[in-house]
């Protein structure tokens, strides 16, 4: 884009706020001509006389304004005159849209749109409307892509313009790509405009703001006083105070001096707007249009079209080969799977395995028939349907051909009667003065359909490329915006770390100075109960994170414990910032991914890439769908359309016997969950109609402890009574073992010694440390599997045991119980007394933070795991359980059996003084 010469501004001027409405500074032009230079080194200011449509009532209209841009801020500023010093006021082009009016009254209209307000503008000629249009727009451009800010160097100067010069390179190729860029207007744009006359209004007082008032008359008073300076003077230097920098700009000393100008008359109305009189006819030249831009669009279609083609094709070749590599897939499966039966086959030891292995493959052989025939009478049916669309596709070819013959032969019909009409008008000798004046208006009409024609051409184009580079910046504000959010997780996990640590450290210093609080010192103490009392509500609400101060976690359960005891308190705030710290950090390199895999699963089916998510945990969005389908596949069997109603109804005609208990425990279920200690919340009533439902659909179990906490946990996920119903009977009847929960409950305790056994297999140097110290783990792993690790871990970690536990069953169990220890191992080996150990064992499991973490441990530290050990040492120590009752039930008859050998007889020395008395 060609841009008139100008001149390199003051260092004053490139370093000052645009504080003044004169942007550009005003020299006389002999000076002007020996200062111009390379575009490369002295950017062009965007500055002119532009008219603006505002006012309310009478002096509703256009007034003229001087608009000057400002390359820090992204902003458009306007004052009424050239030399004002204060701008009246400024657009944002940061977030606007610009919009060309080619069915306008006054040619030159445009808009400029703000999410705020639209601004409506007319240049002098629709040359200089284009030009300000495409200016805008890569001012708009260069801001939303330059670098920040970095102290001035003159390596960094250059590196600057060198971008700049790139971004503005890259600018003008794709505004040519659109539209064809437009040469700068001599005289009226830039610093020139400032040295031509102000643009007459109708009215003086038209032309003043009136809404700022107070600006007008600040710049009228500035003006006056530079005035009386200039006057006062009489000759010498022309000093010009009311210079954007605040310095006086002096001219040249060899240049006369020059007497104020005297204000410039207003000039005519023909003067700015053609005469009425003259023929009303827009000239073509007013769009510049050229013909290396159309052929470089053409070059641009065809290079389009041929890329276009060559995706196409390559789209078809990778689809054809990824059927290829699905047909292979299959092959192979079906070659593991002969490859399977032929191992199992060979494998049997018996006939009668053999026998029915072969049996299985016959079944198996016959499925596969039954299914071929079924998909070739799919196929014989679909060949049948695309046969009759083949018809139809033929009719309708034929159709069109029809009808693009029939258009053929009306064009040649119009084609004949536009040459005859022709010929006839160019035969008539004397035409009628009235034909001739219709023919003159008809040409006139076709010259401004043609005009308007081009101005829609041109007004499309620029709109395109209004479009595209809205779109790119759009772009580049949603990443720039990812980016900042990221930023501020990881600043904000830091944080968390660092007052963690500073958490930490007030701890040891509680433990080096005594246990007593009274004997800490005073800035110990005043220490201790900042951090206690910190809350960080300060945060800006901009960003979208949970805070790291939240009371509550996102399903009700209390992030930092009120603990009555110091250390307590202390050491629950320092888990608590532990796992925010690490949701912060994994919430771009981890749940991002996550939940954007989750969200392509649509379809839940039994597989190994659902087995990993469910491990990985659910997000929370979908955690209530996946666990109503889980539940689902463990009571398909049990499930029956209305019968937890039929359990309701039955429990309000009679009474459980366990519903005392049942209340009792209501008030007991998690008292650090906001939904079950809210007097108004309807938690506990729905945790008190599924418990009494189940005591009903299982009477061998009725109600045990326990059970409350499974049932509000599912309640807390599902919020929906029938489903957290099902829940708890999937978990007490489908996944856990049965006599889990009976009174004597074997099964737990069965748990408990495989629990022991494999602690010994996995840890060894940990058993071996219990031993010696004389550590019973089922005083604290007994309620790990009664409800699995609910009363244990954080919330966070908990449902994704279970997310994992409800798909995989009691397996899950063990290996989080193996990984809990593995996990807190050193600190226990560092422990020396029993009571010591027993004190960090009641609450060392809330201090597990990072999940990541532990569930490597659990699913791949702890390998191999199988199920077949499992069910072994479950059918051993059950073996030896059950003798031992029968041992134990042995004895207790023989102690009945001894008592009552004694016989009944009470001596008379041990009768009360109650049982002796008579009736009387």
């Amino acid at each position: 884009m060609e841009n008139a010469p100008e001149c390199t501004p003051s260092p004053s001027e490139s370093t000052q706020p645009p504080s003044s409405a004169r942007e550009p500074e005003v020299v006389p032009p002999g000076d002007s001509e020996g200062c111009a230079r390379p575009l490369n080194t002295v950017p062009k200011k965007l500055c002119g006389y532009l008219s603006k449509f505002g006012g309310k009532g009478p002096i509703k209209g256009w007034k003229c304004r001087w608009f000057f841009y400002d390359e820090s801020k992204c902003h458009l500023y306007y004052s009424r005159t050239a030399q004002d010093a204060n701008p009246l006021d400024s657009i944002d082009l940061s977030s606007a849209v610009f919009d060309c009016k080619a069915n306008a009254e006054d040619e030159g209209t445009f808009e400029v749109k703000t999410p705020n307000r639209v601004i409506t503008l007319k240049a002098a000629t629709k040359q200089v409307m284009l030009y300000w249009l495409q200016q805008l727009q890569m001012k708009r451009w260069e801001f939303h892509n330059s670098p920040p800010a970095l102290p001035v160097t003159p390596a960094a100067g250059q590196s600057g313009n060198e971008s700049t010069l790139h971004l503005k390179l890259e600018q003008e190729a794709e505004l040519e790509e659109f539209l064809c860029p437009v040469k700068t207007p001599t005289g009226l744009v830039g610093a020139a405009a400032a040295l031509q006359p102000v643009p007459a209004m109708p009215s003086a007082l038209q032309n003043i703001s009136l809404k700022h008032l107070g600006t007008e008359i600040q710049n009228t008073m500035h003006n006056i006083r530079g005035n009386k300076q200039v006057q006062a003077t009489g000759h010498g230097p022309l000093v010009d105070e009311s210079s954007q920098g605040g310095e006086p700009l002096i001219s040249d000393p060899n240049t006369p001096a020059k007497e104020p100008e005297e204000p410039p008359k207003p000039a005519s109305r023909s003067s700015l707007s053609p005469s009425p009189m003259q023929k009303p006819k827009r000239q073509n030249n007013t769009f510049p249009f050229f013909s290396d831009g159309l052929a470089r669009s053409r070059m641009a279609q065809e290079k389009s079209v041929a890329l276009e083609q060559q995706v196409l094709m390559l789209t078809e070749e990778l689809k054809s080969q990824k059927e290829l590599v699905i047909i292979l897939h299959k092959a192979l499966e079906a070659a593991q799977q002969e490859k399977r039966a032929s191992s199992a086959y060979l494998a049997a030891t018996e006939d009668k395995d053999r026998l029915e292995l072969v049996r299985h493959k016959v079944r198996h052989i016959a499925e596969l028939n039954q299914r071929v025939e079924t998909l070739e009478q799919d196929r014989e049916r679909l060949a049948h349907e695309s046969g009759l669309l083949e018809q139809q596709v033929q009719v309708l070819q034929q159709q069109v051909q029809l009808l693009m013959d029939k258009n053929q032969a009306k064009q040649q019909v119009i084609c004949k009667l536009s040459q005859k009409l022709t010929e006839d008008l160019v035969q008539e000798d004397q035409p009628a003065s009235a034909a001739n004046g219709d023919f003159l208006s008809q040409q006139e009409r076709m010259e401004h359909l043609k005009d308007d024609m081009e101005a829609y051409r041109t007004q499309n184009r620029f709109l395109n490329s209004e479009i595209h580079q809205v779109t790119k910046i759009w772009r580049k504000v949603a990443e720039k915006e990812k980016a900042l959010l990221t930023k501020c997780a990881y600043l904000q996990a830091r944080n968390c770390q660092v007052e963690s640590k500073y958490l930490a450290g007030l701890r040891r210093l509680q433990e080096a100075a005594g246990a007593d609080v009274g004997e800490l010192p005073e800035l110990l103490r005043q220490l201790v109960q900042e951090a206690l009392q910190w809350e960080a509500g300060e945060a800006p609400d901009s960003v979208e994170l949970r805070s790291i101060s939240s009371e509550y976690d996102d399903y009700g359960f209390l992030t930092v414990p009120d603990y009555e005891v110091e250390d307590l308190k202390l050491l629950a705030k320092i888990q608590a910032l532990e796992v925010r710290s690490h949701h912060l950090l994994a919430l771009d390199t981890v749940q991002r991914p996550l939940r954007e895999r989750w969200a392509a699963l649509t379809e839940l089916a039994p597989s190994a890439e659902l087995k990993q998510l469910l491990r990985a945990g659910v997000p929370r969005e979908h955690r209530p769908r996946v666990w109503r389908w889980l539940v689902h596949r463990r009571v398909q069997h049990l499930h029956s359309p209305g019968c937890y109603q039929e359990l309701l109804a039955r429990g309000q005609t009679c009474q459980h016997p366990a519903a005392r208990q049942i209340e009792l425990d209501l008030n007991r279920t998690f008292p650090t969950n906001k939904h079950f200690t809210c007097p108004t919340s309807s938690f506990p009533d729905k945790l008190r109609r599924v418990l009494l439902a189940f005591s009903w659909q299982n009477p061998a179990i009725g109600y045990c402890q326990g059970l409350n906490r499974l049932a509000a946990i599912a309640l807390l996920v599902l919020e929906d009574e029938e489903s957290a119903f099902w829940c708890l009977v999937a978990i007490v009847e489908t996944i856990l073992p049965a006599e889990y929960y009976s009174k004597t409950l074997m099964a737990s305790q069965v748990d408990q010694r495989v629990l022991r056994d494999l602690l010994s297999e996995k840890l060894p140097r940990l058993t071996t440390h219990l031993r010696q110290h004389h550590i019973d783990l089922s005083l604290i792993t007994f309620n790990w599997f009664l409800v699995v690790f609910a009363d244990s871990l954080i919330s966070d970690i908990l449902l994704q045991v279970w997310d994992a536990f409800l798909y995989e069953g009691t397996k899950v169990v063990f290996r989080y119980a193996l990984a809990i220890f593995k996990y807190n191992e050193e600190e226990i080996l560092r422990l020396q007394d029993s009571l010591e150990i027993y004190q960090y064992l009641r609450f060392f499991t809330k201090t597990i933070c990072d999940s990541r973490k532990l569930m490597s441990i659990a699913f791949n530290d702890m390998n191999p795991f199988p199920m077949k050990q499992l069910r072994q040492l479950r059918a051993i120590h059950q073996e030896r359980l059950e003798a031992e009752l029968r041992e134990l039930e042995l004895l207790k008859a023989e102690y009945l059996e001894r008592q009552a050998s004694r016989g009944r007889a009470v001596p008379e020395s041990c009768v009360s003084e109650d049982e002796g008395e008579g009736d009387g």
